[in-house]
C-alpha cells in the first residue's frame, strides 16, 4: 500500500491521508471516501505510513493540477484564509498537455502617436496601469498588445468585471482575432465550456476574455493578463475564499512570468499609487461635455425634466442614472416615521409595483403592499428615496411619445436580454434609458445627448472611507457615456456640487488629494482585514466577535479599529457583527487571521464592502 496527502475539494478541512494500491501523482484528481459520501480531491504528495487506518482511493480521474497550479492555490489559501482545497476549487484542471499552436495574426489597427507611447510603455514594464479617459482608444491598445503576444507564440487573459461587458467586446475581438477567440462566464452552459476548454487543450484558443473565473483556466502558456475596468468591485469575490481578481491577475503575473496590464478611465487610488502609470488624456472623437447641476429635492424635478425635453427635442437620447432599482427604495409610516423592513434583515424593503409586493434585496424575501403601518396601525404610508421602475414609470407618461426602458438587475436578467437592449438603444430603437450601476460600465453608446445622475448623494453619504473615490468615478463613468461623438450634457443633481466641480473633470488631481488623507489611516498605506460573525442567536454573533476582539489585544503589530454590529445587522435572519484590523504589514494580519479559524468566522482581506 501507498499513502497520500489528498486536498477535498470545495472543502473547508485540512488535507487527510488516504491509500492506493497504485502509484499515484502529485496534482492528479482522485475520487475518495468522506464519511458516507463520495467527493473530489487532489493528491499533494506520498507521505509515510500512519499509525491509523486509512481510507482507500476509489478512483483516479485524468483530470491534474499543474505544481505551478497547486503553488497559486496555496498562496491563496494563506492570503484568504481559506482551506487549499477551497482554494485549488477555484481552478479548472487540466485535461491533457496542452498542444502549443503558433498564430500569426494581423489586427491591422494604426495607433496614434500617444497611443503608441503607452504601447512602447506598457512593453517596457512588467505590470502597468493605462489611466485613459474615456473614449481615449484604450481597447486599441489592447488589440495591439493581444497582436503582439499572439505573435510571440503565448496566450492572453482578458479579464471584464461582468457579464453585461462582454457583447461588445466579444465583437471586436472575433472582428481581429476570429476563431482564436473564447468568451468565458457563469452563464455559459456545461456543453459550451467543455467545448471552450477542449479548444484551448488543442491550442486553436490563445485569448480567453470573460469574468473573473476566466483568470483560473487550463491556460499553461500565459503571455498577458489584462484586467480593463480595474476599479470594478466586482472583481472581488463575495464568498469565500474572498479573493480579489485584480490582485490574484499581478500575483499571476509574477508567478508565471507574464505581463499583467490595469486599464481605466478611474482607477483605484491603490493601483495608481503602486505601479508605473501612462496616463492616456483626452478622446478618441471631437467631443465636448457641458456639466450642469441641481441641488433640489431628490428625483424627477422641473429642471430635470425641462434637460430631459431639450434633449428629445434635438434628437439626441438620454440615459438616467439612479443608485435604486425598484420602484422605491423605502416605504415609512407618515405618523411614526417607522420604515417598513424585511423581517429576517435589518433594511428597508423595496417596493416592486409590477409585483405588487414589497421586496427584500438582500434575502429576496416578498410580501404585498400592506395598507397600513404593521408598527402603529397608522394608514398613512408613503414610498420614498425613487427607484428605476417608478422614474422609467414617470418618464413613459410625461414623454408618451418616446421609448423608455429600464436597465437594471430586475429587467436584464440574461445576458440576451442584454445585448438586445443595448443593440435597441444603439440603433436609437429607445430614447431613455433609466438604470442603476450597469448604465456605467464601459458600454458604447453612441447618440447620448444627456445623462441625468439622481441620488447621488446617497452614495457620497455611505460609511465607508472610500465612499468619495466611488462615487467620483462612477459620476465619471457615467458622465463619460455622453457625447462620445459631438456635444454632450450631464445633469447632477446633488447637495454636494462643489465637490463635483472641483475633481470631475481632473480625476487625477483628486487621486493625488485622496492620498494625502489615506496617509497612515486607510490603504494603499494601511492593509485592513474584515471578520464578520453571524449567527441566528444574537448573543453568539455577539460573543463570537468579543472573543476576536480580545485575542487581538494580543498582537502588538495590529490595531483593531472598532468592532460592533455590523452596518446591516442582520440579513436571512442571522445577526451580523463585525470586526476592523488595520496594520502596516500584511504578515501580521494574517498571522491574527489564522489564528481565529476555530472560532469559525467570516474572514475578508483587503475588504471593499462595509454593508
Amino acid at each position: 500500500m501507498h499513502y497520500y496527502l489528498v486536498s477535498l475539494l470545495k472543502s473547508p478541512l485540512s488535507p487527510l491521508t488516504y491509500c492506493s494500491d497504485a502509484i499515484l501523482e502529485a496534482g492528479f484528481v482522485v475520487e475518495i471516501p468522506l464519511s458516507k459520501r463520495i467527493v473530489q480531491g487532489v493528491v499533494l504528495e506520498r507521505v509515510e505510513k500512519p499509525s491509523f487506518a486509512c481510507e482507500e482511493v476509489l478512483l483516479t480521474y485524468k483530470t491534474f493540477y499543474t505544481p505551478k497550479t497547486v503553488e497559486l492555490a496555496r498562496f491563496i489559501a494563506e492570503y484568504y484564509v481559506c482551506s487549499l482545497g477551497e482554494a485549488l476549487a477555484l481552478f479548472t484542471p487540466f485535461s491533457q498537455k496542452t498542444l502549443h499552436v503558433n498564430q500569426k495574426v494581423n489586427t491591422h489597427i494604426a495607433l496614434s502617436a500617444e497611443q503608441e507611447n503607452a504601447f512602447s510603455f506598457i512593453e517596457s514594464h512588467p505590470n502597468a496601469l493605462l489611466f485613459g479617459d474615456t473614449g481615449s482608444g484604450k481597447t486599441e491598445i489592447y488589440m495591439k498588445l493581444f497582436e503582439a503576444t499572439l505573435n510571440a507564440g503565448k496566450q492572453v487573459v482578458f479579464l471584464l468585471p461582468e457579464i453585461g461587458l462582454t457583447p461588445q467586446m466579444k465583437n471586436r475581438l472575433k472582428h481581429h482575432f476570429g476563431t482564436h477567440v473564447a468568451i468565458w462566464h457563469s452563464k455559459i452552459s456545461a456543453k459550451k465550456k467543455e467545448a471552450i476548454l477542449q479548444e484551448i487543450h488543442e491550442g486553436k484558443i490563445c485569448i480567453v476574455a470573460g469574468t473573473r473565473s476566466a483568470l483560473f483556466l487550463p491556460l499553461e502558456n500565459i503571455g498577458l493578463i489584462v484586467v480593463d475596468e480595474e476599479h470594478d468591485e466586482s472583481y472581488k469575490s463575495g464568498n469565500r475564499p474572498r479573493y480579489n481578481a485584480k490582485d490574484l491577475a499581478l500575483l499571476f503575473g509574477q508567478k508565471l512570468k507574464a505581463k499583467v496590464l490595469l486599464g481605466s478611465a478611474t482607477p483605484t487610488l491603490s493601483s495608481f499609487h503602486k505601479l508605473p502609470t501612462f496616463r492616456l488624456k483626452g478622446t478618441f472623437f471631437e467631443a465636448s461635455t457641458h456639466i450642469m447641476y441641481d441641488d433640489g429635492e431628490h428625483g424627477l424635478s422641473h429642471k430635470v425634466v425641462q434637460a430631459i425635453e431639450k434633449a428629445l427635442k434635438a434628437k439626441k437620447q438620454v440615459i438616467v442614472f439612479l443608485p435604486t432599482r425598484a420602484n422605491f427604495k423605502y416605504i415609512t409610516c407618515k405618523a411614526c416615521g417607522a420604515h417598513i423592513e424585511c423581517p429576517f434583515c435589518s433594511v428597508g424593503m423595496s417596493l416592486h409595483q409590477h409585483m405588487h409586493a414589497l421586496k427584500c434585496h438582500y434575502c429576496n424575501y416578498t410580501e404585498a403592499i400592506p395598507h397600513v403601518c404593521p408598527k402603529c396601525g397608522h394608514d398613512e404610508i408613503v414610498a420614498t428615496r425613487m427607484g428605476t421602475a417608478e422614474v422609467s414609470l414617470k418618464l413613459s407618461e410625461h414623454f408618451c411619445e418616446h421609448v423608455v426602458q429600464q436597465f437594471d438587475r430586475d429587467e436584464v436578467k440574461t445576458e440576451k436580454k442584454l445585448s438586445d437592449i443595448l443593440a435597441q438603444f444603439n440603433e436609437h430603437k429607445i430614447d431613455i434609458m433609466v438604470g442603476t450601476q450597469m448604465l456605467s460600465k464601459g458600454h458604447d453608446y453612441h447618440g447620448v445627448g444627456l445623462a441625468v445622475i439622481l441620488g447621488i448623494d446617497a452614495l457620497l453619504g455611505m460609511s465607508d472611507f472610500r465612499a468619495r473615490e466611488k462615487t467620483l468615478a462612477l459620476v465619471q463613468q457615467i458622465a463619460g457615456r455622453v457625447g462620445r461623438k459631438g456635444y454632450g450634457e450631464v445633469l447632477i443633481q446633488s447637495k454636494n456640487g462643489d465637490f463635483f466641480k472641483h475633481y470631475l473633470s481632473d480625476f487625477e488631481q483628486f487621486l493625488n488629494d485622496e492620498l494625502g488623507f489615506r496617509k497612515g489611516l486607510y490603504p494603499p498605506f494601511k492593509k485592513m482585514l474584515r471578520v464578520m460573525s453571524a449567527h441566528v442567536k444574537e448573543e453568539k454573533a455577539k460573543e463570537s466577535i468579543e472573543k476576536v476582539a480580545s485575542l487581538g489585544k494580543h498582537f502588538s503589530q495590529i490595531e483593531i479599529v472598532g468592532y460592533g454590529k455590523a452596518n446591516i445587522a442582520k440579513i436571512a435572519n442571522k445577526y451580523r457583527y463585525e470586526l476592523l484590523v488595520r496594520s502596516d504589514s500584511s504578515k501580521a494580519l494574517l498571522e491574527f487571521a489564522h489564528t481565529l479559524k476555530p472560532l469559525h468566522v467570516e474572514i475578508d482581506m483587503d475588504p471593499l464592502s462595509f454593508s
